[in-house]
């Protein structure tokens, strides 16, 4: 199991646990998602926030951080306003 946070800063925060760090990559880019479209910013820095700050942030999930809780370490990325970490998890999987 794996435990997901994340913020974007002064805004929102949320969490994820489940067993599979690509399904946490997904809920993260969705929900993160989500809150950047309905936040009223123009297309363009809608676009500008996925590519600069989501993006790198769950790219280096699926890599460094699948890398390090396979190893059983903590894992961390921020990216301008938005912050996500992922440690292994004893918890049960989330139903949200």
């Amino acid at each position: 199991m794996i435990k997901l946070a994340w913020a974007v800063v002064a805004e929102h925060m949320d969490g994820w646990t489940g067993s599979d760090v690509e399904q946490g990559a997904a809920v993260i880019e969705d929900r993160v998602g989500a809150l950047v479209d309905a936040s009223g910013m123009q297309p363009e820095a809608i676009r500008h926030w996925r590519t600069d700050f989501l993006g790198p942030v769950v790219e280096s999930l699926r890599a460094e951080g699948a890398a390090a809780l396979a190893r059983g370490e903590s894992w961390s990325k921020a990216a301008g306003p938005f912050l996500a970490c992922a440690s292994p998890s004893m918890e049960h999987p989330s139903t949200s």
